[in-house]
């Protein structure tokens, strides 16, 4: 099961910055002494009202002008990976590095100026928070945290593990560790090899990465990097930080039912000596490389009768050998089927949709919008199963959402906020029911479940979503915790199992040793993005879903709504997704689900059948880890 697949490329609109909307009242507080970077910059227009409109008009026509030849080189270097495409790559990440940190000193400076445009203020904040990656301004810096990330993009690519000692590259090994025919002794190798591998050999470099970028940061007015990507969300860091750890809190009960419940399943498939009935859960026996999501095991643990869904997507594909195009089409008409335009020619002319034979590629699923119009293209490995199909759906939500929003200002040419962009996708994804199944004719009437089958939906559901949660809240904690140093280099493996032990309740399956980089296996450590945004999404997608639902007058059980063909539901969507991040979040929030704060309640009432069932199933069963 590919879960890199879900991450947003971050198309070069946002010059990969996450440029998310940021209030005036964070960057006053936040910036105290930016320090000698910000002094050396130099004002080209007059600090005032009218030199910082001037300003922001300068900036965002140097950039747009900058956008598609840069992209044009991130994709062909993430299409072909190669020596050629790496420097290509890195020379111009590092112009993009010292564009946005000189960007920044000097919105700086245009920040402090009374009487400015809201928007002009607006768009001097996206600047002054939206670096993800900030170099330090002395000679070469720029250079040096360039070619770091980019080595690391192609260590990561171009990895493989091993499976009975043969080497299997990162597509498959993420199939294979969803195969239930594997046996302990080979997910754990597989799991071994890939960490050992691919992240173990890029520890060094992440500790100058760590480095160089807290010193950009430091550069830009920030105690760290962490503190700077939490800045993005119209709310202090401090704030930002309380607020997820609050939703994670709402979710949470849900989670650790659902762990009792797959960890008794699981022990009573391969025993006490591979997996205990209490305590963690060994990390490779949930059907994924990084036990993000455990839905490839769901036959091991669907119990009789409700366990049985009636149908198997991934069967459904494959007795229809849809190809990855014929896949891709079939998300379009979802799309069309609410009133959007169809994706232009191009997109079918120029996406990747399978793994090249001759060369190497990225495979981690992203969605692109070249030329910042409508130049779409998705890049992915396709095979014919459930996973992909539905993460197909979720990478054309980021392609509609981009071309919703290409009429804005560069600067506001990216979602509400990051979450956003990741829930879009996602809430498409939950309106694949047995009922959109049929209205596209992958299913007949006849097969569509009945009303007790509805808690094996339910399940099989959550061994995705649900367990997902405290992975996506995790990867940022601890990335936070070595920016800002209360985690030492030599701790850095050690501390990523506790934190993995602390809020997802797994163990690796071999002992780890405390040289080792485990986290770096996972795509986007040494990609440089930030992850909070996948966690926000898991929750939003429900808030977002339940309001399609309502909005199509759906009147049926929430988790079997489809509003598949509601032109309605399209129209008010579209009004969203075309704000970009023209306004805060929490405006276009309410736009579409009539709420100012994003929450887990919606995901709780989807998921209730579920969580009164797993209640009386773990009667008598040690809750938790």
């Amino acid at each position: 099961m590919q879960f890199a697949k879900i991450a947003l490329k971050a198309s070069v609109a946002a010059l990969a910055v996450s440029l998310a909307a940021t209030s005036v009242p964070a960057l006053a507080d936040a910036h105290t002494e930016a320090g000698t970077a910000e002094e050396a910059a130099t004002t080209e227009f007059p600090l005032t009202p009218e030199g910082a409109a001037q300003f922001i008009e300068s900036v965002e026509q140097e950039y747009r002008a900058f956008a598609t030849p840069a992209a044009r080189i991130e994709w062909l270097n993430a299409t072909n990976i190669n020596f050629d495409s790496n420097t290509l790559a890195a020379q111009y990440g590092a112009e993009l590095s010292v564009m946005s940190v000189n960007f920044a000193n000097e919105a700086a400076k245009y920040a402090a100026i009374e009487g400015l445009d809201p928007d002009v203020e607006r768009k001097l904040g996206m600047l002054r928070y939206a670096i993800s990656l900030p170099a330090p301004s002395r000679e070469g810096a720029a250079e040096e945290l360039s070619a770091i990330t980019t080595s690391m993009g192609a260590q990561y690519g171009a990895g493989k593990g091993t499976l009975n000692g043969e080497p299997i590259n990162g597509s498959d090994i993420e199939a294979e560790m969803g195969n239930l025919e594997r046996t302990p002794e080979e997910l754990a190798e597989m799991w071994a090899s890939w960490h050992d591998n691919v992240g173990a050999p890029m520890r060094g470099e992440y500790e100058q990465y760590v480095t160089l970028a807290n010193e950009g940061a430091a550069e830009l007015g920030f105690d760290d990097l962490g503190t700077m990507w939490r800045s993005g969300y119209d709310m202090s860091p401090e704030e930002f930080a309380a607020e997820t750890e609050r939703m994670w809190q709402e979710v949470k009960p849900l989670y650790v039912a659902l762990h009792t419940y797959v960890r008794r399943k699981l022990n009573e498939h391969y025993g006490d000596d591979v997996q205990a009935a209490t305590g963690p859960i060994r990390a490779d026996l949930l059907g994924n490389m990084w036990a993000q999501e455990w839905g490839n095991i769901y036959p091991l643990v669907a119990p009789e009768g409700a366990g049985d869904i009636g149908y198997d997507l991934t069967d459904l594909i494959q007795e229809r050998d849809l190809d990855a195009v014929e896949m891709t089409r079939i998300g379009e008409q979802f799309f069309s089927s609410l009133g959007f335009e169809p994706l232009p020619e191009t997109f079918w002319e120029r996406s990747q949709f399978v793994k090249p034979a001759d060369r190497e590629v990225v495979c981690h699923a992203s969605a692109w919008n070249l030329d910042n119009v409508d130049d779409l293209r998705i890049k992915m490995c396709i095979k014919p199963n459930a996973d992909d199909f539905i993460t197909i759906h979720h990478e054309l939500g980021h392609n509609y959402y981009q071309r919703a929003y290409n009429g804005q200002d560069f600067l506001y040419l990216t979602g509400a906020n990051d979450g956003f962009h990741e829930a879009i996708g996602d809430t498409i994804a939950l309106s694949i029911t047995p009922e959109y199944l049929v209205q596209i004719g992958m299913l007949t009437p006849d097969q569509v479940p009945d009303a007790d089958k509805d808690i094996g939906l339910l399940l099989r559901q959550a061994m995705d979503k649900v367990a997902f949660l405290p992975f996506g809240l995790l990867i940022d904690r601890y990335r936070w915790s070595l920016f800002d140093g209360s985690v030492a280099p030599e701790d850095y493996n050690t501390a990523w199992t506790d934190i993995r032990a602390e809020y997802q309740g797994i163990v690796p399956p071999v002992e780890r040793p405390s040289d080792a980089f485990d986290p770096g296996a996972k795509y986007h450590v040494p990609g440089n993005v930030s992850y909070t945004r996948y966690f926000l999404a898991r929750l939003l997608q429900f808030q977002f879903y339940k309001a399609a639902c309502d909005q199509a007058g759906w009147e049926g059980p929430l988790h079997r709504c489809s509003f598949y063909g509601s032109e309605e539901v399209g129209q008010n969507l579209n009004a969203m997704l075309e704000l970009g991040a023209s306004v805060p979040w929490p405006d276009a929030l309410e736009a579409f689900t009539g709420e100012r704060q994003m929450n887990g309640t919606a995901m709780v009432e989807y998921f209730a059948p579920l969580m009164a069932w797993l209640e009386e199933q773990n009667e008598g069963q040690e809750a938790g880890w």
